[in-house]
């Protein structure tokens, strides 16, 4: 139906029927034209068909009358018009003789006729919405326009040879360009035609060798092969031949033989009963024949929950306790520890000093009413459907295809045919994802392991991966690692377990929003299910001071901190740069522990000091794990930068083996906040969705991660493995019942404590001697009471004075209690704030 339609245009609704001031009852109506795009095409398209049969009469009607009108075209058109006696012979008329004027003697010469073509098919399109031609129509009119122009170049070069008539054969154009041409280069001006000729067929054809030019058969025949020829025909003939004579009439007219790009066939009709070769003895593949491939579908089983309640972390075990009993006894005499002590107390259990410590309940944790896997067999199907289509369009045929279903994304294994490029899939991500109208496609080609290609598709409806789920999982419950770490569930649906001692250190990165602050909890969580207040403590740095509070109701359980600290959770950057270079003391401190026992870790070290192998009149003592989590590195690289980067740096370097693992998160991945030094110490890398791929290559060294859906969809890179996981989701709620449980049993009298370090302020104060006071102290003071500014360089400009000496004074001054301490950039703190204040305190130096 026409969308043209006239509809009276009503008055408002609140506005009175005779609002006008004048008489008469009579209502003012106006007509509404609505016309839509499509018709202001399907008319262009009308005007561009009707134009070319104009030009296609003008064009050709010139070519015999174009001579008897030169006389109408030297005029204006205007003038023509108003001419009466004087009629054109073009058989359009006046606009007849214009158009060929300009076409063909102005401008192209025989080579305008190109441009009805382009016409005709832009006509074609805008009116049947389809293309005339099974080939692309912007390639095409390029294409078109570059003849059309250089036909007109060529033409004009013989025109000016054999002294022809220019302007029908050549136009204007190639006559003028010929001429310059023929001044520049003389004779050869066909030589750079024919450059320009080739310039195009290796540029815009794509031909890469001289066997791809039409002519070049007829230099390259040998002679000798002519009286043989009708036996002598390649392979590649016959292959086709038989190609074209096994494919139906179907096939022939749908397939992708049309394609431009695929080598010309040979005609259908012809025949090859000349050769006495039978077609049944060769056995050709049909070309991407549409042969029916099965899905076969992987669906994980459901994980449930255990009928008996979690009873938290293992009970506290050495392994081979008497492995070597000479060993043992030896141990013990250079120790100094007689054999009695250990009959009499047994082994050292560092869990007595909180023996009744509850491990938190699974009851803690919610659940979120998930039914498993949501995926329909209508929705795999289609995936599947899509996938095979759109390889076939790119002439890549597939052998089989396997699915996966996971929490997030559903994993289409496939194996393609033998001879396609690995590159030529990878190349497809953006297409694949096209067709199947989904986000966050990633193709991973090859799959490590196998002899598959993988292509990772989200699901329309995604499970939710509840942390009470993992929690209660066989494979976390009954893990041996020495810090048991969940990260989510693979594409199969596996529970993933790591041990964060092995990575050592991990580094995570993600946009806001994307899941990273869930991902924290859901560690830390699965580390306070398993270990004892004993065996591991926690050093929490939350820059933005909101994300990490909930744990500090377990501070003298698990939480670490510095001696007078107010809070053990850290958020003001000076004490983050203090936490740090107090943890490369306790590190040093450690391995001169380490090097007195002779071990090499601090798994051997435990063992040897739960045996009693190790004195504690000696200093020894047992060492629980320590693990740093700061939230947030961009702002503190912002703010602190190098004071920041370089005991990070150094912890990530030494600290694995004394016990001391980073767990470092930030929302901004960029290189001047993972610098180098951070990056090559942290082989395990997790990253969350981010907004490019520079920011993914930034975290993983590789892409893929700006193609991760969001909500917990995260990779994991640990050396040169790729692993796509869905984050559990543990609620605020659930962490603070966690937090709440532990806080309510008895605890440590304090939280763990680390050494003290002073920074440069608090460590030095300057040298203060009332008897060497400088000549311009008191004239400095009192510029700087005034100006209630403490300030070096104000005594610099005011005084007159050198930088050194200026230094000194300030220096005193802060000695004298006059200013405060050093403050960085900004100015110190004036201390006095009045002139008589000032006068008493110089007269009790003097």
């Amino acid at each position: 139906m026409p969308n043209n339609t006239f509809r009276k245009k009503q008055p408002p609704k609140n506005t009175p029927r005779n609002s006008s001031g004048g008489g008469g009852g009579g209502t003012q109506t106006t007509l509404e034209l609505n016309v839509s795009k499509d018709s202001y095409k399907l008319a262009f398209g009308i005007f561009l068909l009707i134009l070319s049969v104009i030009l296609l009469l003008s064009f050709a009607s010139y070519l015999f009358t174009g001579d008897a009108d030169q006389d109408i075209v030297q005029k204006a058109f205007k003038n023509s018009l108003a001419q009466t006696d004087r009629k054109a012979s073009n058989i359009m008329g006046i606009m007849g003789a214009y158009l060929s004027h300009f076409f063909i003697f102005q401008w192209f010469g025989l080579a305008a006729f190109g441009w009805l073509p382009v016409i005709v098919w832009a006509g074609y399109s805008l009116v049947f919405k389809k293309d005339l031609l099974p080939y692309s129509f912007n390639r095409f009119t390029i294409a078109s326009i570059f003849y059309i122009i250089w036909s007109s170049i060529f033409f004009g070069y013989f025109t000016s040879i054999f002294d022809l008539s220019a302007g029908i054969i050549c136009g204007g154009l190639g006559y003028a360009v010929n001429q310059f041409f023929q001044q520049a280069v003389g004779w050869g001006g066909i030589l750079i035609i024919a450059l320009f000729l080739a310039g195009w067929l290796i540029f815009f054809h794509g031909y890469t060798e001289i066997d791809d030019w039409f002519f070049a058969k007829y230099f390259k025949r040998d002679p000798r092969e002519e009286e043989n020829e009708d036996e002598d025909i390649s392979t590649e003939r016959i292959r086709r031949a038989v190609q074209v004579e096994t494919i139906d009439d179907e096939q022939y007219e749908n397939n992708n033989f049309r394609n431009p790009v695929t080598p010309p066939i040979i005609n259908k009709e012809e025949k090859i009963d000349s050769l006495k070769i039978s077609i049944e003895d060769i056995v050709v593949p049909k070309p991407f024949e549409e042969k029916p491939i099965k899905l076969e579908v992987e669906i994980p089983e459901k994980n449930t929950l255990p009928n008996e309640p979690f009873k938290g972390g293992p009970t506290f075990t050495i392994e081979d306790n008497h492995a070597d009993e000479e060993i043992f006894e030896n141990d013990l005499d250079d120790d100094g520890v007689n054999e009695k002590v250990l009959k009499d107390f047994g082994l050292f259990d560092p869990t007595l000093d909180l023996g009744n410590y509850q491990y938190p309940p699974l009851t803690l944790l919610s659940e979120y009413g998930n039914t498993g896997t949501k995926v329909t067999e209508e929705e795999l199907e289609a995936n599947k459907n899509n996938i095979v289509e759109t390889m076939r369009n790119f002439q890549i045929g597939i052998a089989s295809i396997k699915a996966t279903i996971g929490p997030t994304v559903t994993l289409y294994e496939i194996v393609p045919e033998a001879g396609i490029r690995i590159s030529k899939i990878k190349n497809l991500e953006d297409d694949i994802a096209l067709n199947l109208a989904a986000l966050g496609i990633r193709i991973i080609a090859p799959m490590p392991g196998k002899g598959t290609i993988g292509i990772e598709v989200p699901n329309k409806n995604r499970e939710m991966v509840t942390m009470k789920s993992v929690i209660a999982s066989d494979k976390f419950q009954k893990s041996n690692f020495d810090l048991p770490i969940i990260l989510g569930k693979t594409i199969s649906n596996e529970i993933f377990v790591t041990d964060l001692a092995k990575m050592p250190h991990l580094l995570m990165a993600g946009a806001t929003g994307q899941g990273k602050s869930v991902g924290l909890n859901v560690i830390l969580a699965s580390l306070l299910y398993k270990k004892h207040p004993a065996q591991i403590k926690f050093v929490l740095v939350d820059p933005k001071k909101v994300e990490l509070t909930l744990y500090n109701k377990i501070e003298r359980h698990f939480l670490a901190m510095l001696p007078n600290a107010e809070e053990a959770i850290i958020t003001d950057t000076k004490k983050v740069v203090y936490t740090l270079n107090s943890l490369c003391i306790e590190m040093d401190n450690r391995y001169n522990l380490l090097k007195d026992a002779g071990v090499r870790n601090i798994k051997e070290y435990n063992v040897k000091f739960v045996q009693r192998r190790l004195n504690p009149e000696k200093g020894h003592r047992y060492l629980p794990y320590i693990v740093l989590v700061i939230d947030e590195l961009a702002d503190l690289m912002m703010t602190a930068g190098k004071e920041v980067e370089q005991p990070i740096a150094r912890l990530a370097q030494l600290a694995r083996a004394i016990g001391i693992h980073l767990i470092v998160a930030t929302q901004r991945p960029s290189v001047n906040v993972i610098t180098g030094l951070i990056k090559a110490n942290f082989p395990a890398r997790l990253s969350f969705k981010v907004t490019s791929k520079i920011d993914s290559r930034t975290i993983l060294d590789t892409g893929g991660s700006e193609q991760l859906v969001g909500n917990g969809d995260m990779l994991l890179s640990m050396g040169s493995d790729m692993v796509r996981l869905q984050c559990p989701f543990v609620d605020t709620p659930e962490v603070e019942e966690i937090c709440d449980f532990i806080g309510s049993q008895k605890a440590y009298e304090s939280a763990y404590l680390l050494p003290e370090f002073y920074g440069d302020e608090e460590g030095e104060t300057p040298d203060f001697d009332a008897s060497e006071l400088d000549a311009m102290f008191d004239d400095a003071a009192r510029l700087l009471v005034s100006h209630q500014q403490g300030s070096t360089s104000l005594i610099q400009r005011k005084m007159k004075l050198g930088y050194n000496r200026a230094g000194r004074i300030i220096d005193q001054l802060e000695g004298a209690g006059i200013v405060g301490p050093f403050e960085g950039s900004k100015a110190r703190e004036v201390l006095v704030k009045d002139m008589e204040h000032l006068e008493e305190i110089l007269r009790k130096l003097r």
